[in-house]
């Protein structure tokens, strides 16, 4: 990686005339591993690298890429994105947010590199996997994924910010259809973390995949209708991680509350006005922090150069804190708190989220279920709804159970949460102590942009909501 190009490309912009201008060079090398019902499908490598160049003149931002870093396709590219700043001719000036001059080099240490590890011993492994999980039960479907990928990325900015940063990445997921005499249910996962090779024995894919047969399996034989009517619930990390991610991760995106989003992946019911207002009990303080060592959202500064800190979106109870790149935090008068992520060099940096959770508490999980005297207890859950705004929303339990006088009684089949938003974090009444989390991917903007995120926290009691 030739990294001249980035300072080049500064350079050349600042020689046109730009008030302010970064450079992105990235490059990554993956590879890819697939089963389907025990047999290799498919396996893949590849390198991509490029550059990405972002310019601000007084009429607008341009941004443009290449593959090629050649002084002269670079050139071309930062002459692209200049015509487009040009071209924008905003009402007022575009601005962003001051921020400390950064020179740092960050890298996710790997006990075991990636690149140490050959293809024929990651098969060896998923096909250990697929059978150890074929075996719990009749699943006429299975698919294992294998992802491994090593970026450094370094960022070099008009201002002086020069940051390189070094993330290797693993990534496993299984999807199973899993048959019960004539019934069939599904299960998908995915394990992700920042570092090497070592982190495949920690996702312990085999024994997550058995469970998930056989609890399938019970359920499909076992499962009772939900009962219906107020109730109280309790919620998995699962389900509460999707929720923390969905219902107030996306929704304090600062972007999408300047309606930046609004024709592409949706708004926000979110407005600088609700800052320091009540959104939840007070048992809900809700943290994104990419600084999480090994995390699945790790980074350890934003792609503008910003370095990563935790941020505290809601805070018990309390609208707290927007996520924000610079341009985002330079219109609501405040700093950057380093949410500006990309998901490669040609797309640019926008706003996202990392690992977003909800803080644990002090129950047990038996103390949670005592606490009930009848309700559900929604441990995964199966699909889940939200409207563009992040306000009105829907899950649909996977595992569950039906829970009587403070004790389990039996498995249900698929109870429905249907609630907005404060009323799902106004119902909040205790937390549990047991806080895990779950790897996902989000998507968002135009072209689309999938990035590696991390959400969960712990078992979480609601009381008096409404299942059907």
């Amino acid at each position: 990686m030739d990294e001249d190009r980035a300072e080049f490309a500064v350079d050349a912009a600042s020689t046109l005339g730009a008030l302010y201008a970064d450079a992105r060079l990235e490059r990554q090398e993956r590879n890819d591993i697939m089963l389907k019902n025990g047999v290799l499908d498919a396996a893949s490598t590849y390198v991509n690298e490029g550059i990405g160049i972002r310019v601000i003149t007084l009429k607008g931002i341009g941004f443009s890429s290449t593959c090629n870093l050649s002084k002269e396709s670079v050139r071309k590219a930062v002459k692209e994105a200049f015509k487009q700043a040009e071209s924008c001719r905003r009402k007022a000036p575009p601005r962003l947010s001051e921020e400390k001059r950064a020179t740092a080099v960050w890298e996710v240490p790997q006990k075991e590199n990636l690149s140490d590890i050959d293809a024929q011993q990651k098969v060896d492994n998923l096909l250990e996997v697929d059978e150890a999980i074929s075996s719990s039960g009749d699943i006429p479907g299975r698919m294992l994924n294998l992802t491994d990928k090593q970026t450094k990325k370094l960022v070099v900015t008009s201002e002086g910010t020069k940051v390189t940063g070094i993330l290797p990445v693993l990534i496993c997921s299984y999807f199973l259809a899993v048959k019960c005499g004539s019934q069939v249910e599904q299960s998908m996962r995915r394990f992700g973390r920042a570092g090497g090779w070592e982190g495949f024995e920690q996702f312990h894919v085999a024994k997550d995949g058995q469970h998930e047969v056989e609890m399938l399996q019970r359920l499909m034989k076992e499962g009772e209708k939900s009962p219906q009517g107020t109730m109280d619930l309790i919620v998995g990390p699962d389900v509460i991680g999707i929720i923390c991610h969905e219902s107030c991760g996306h929704p304090m995106e600062a972007d999408r509350i300047l309606g930046r989003e609004a024709s592409q992946a949706g708004a926000s019911f979110m407005n600088e006005e609700l800052l320091g207002t009540r959104v939840g009990s007070d048992e809900v303080t809700v943290a994104e922090d990419p600084t999480i060592e090994h995390s699945f959202g790790y980074y350890g500064y934003d792609d503008e150069g910003v370095k990563s800190r935790r941020r505290l979106l809601y805070k018990e109870g309390m609208i707290n804190q927007f996520l924000h790149n610079r341009e985002s935090a330079a219109r609501m008068g405040t700093t950057s708190n380093g949410a500006a992520r990309s998901s490669g060099y040609n797309r640019e940096a926008i706003v996202r989220m990392a690992n977003t959770f909800l803080l644990p508490g002090e129950y047990a999980e038996e103390e949670l279920i005592e606490g009930v005297n009848r309700g559900i207890y929604m441990k995964s859950y199966t699909e889940w709804n939200i409207d563009d705004k992040r306000y009105n929303q829907k899950y649909i339990g996977r595992e569950a159970y039906l829970i009587e006088h403070g004790e389990i009684t039996c498995m249900v089949k698929r109870p429905i949460l249907e609630i907005t938003t404060p009323g799902f974090w106004m119902a909040v009444d205790a937390r549990g102590k047991d806080l895990m989390f779950r790897a996902g991917n989000c998507g968002k903007g135009d072209p689309i942009q999938e990035m590696d995120v991390l959400y969960g926290g712990p078992t979480t009691r609601l009381r008096e909501v409404f299942m059907r």
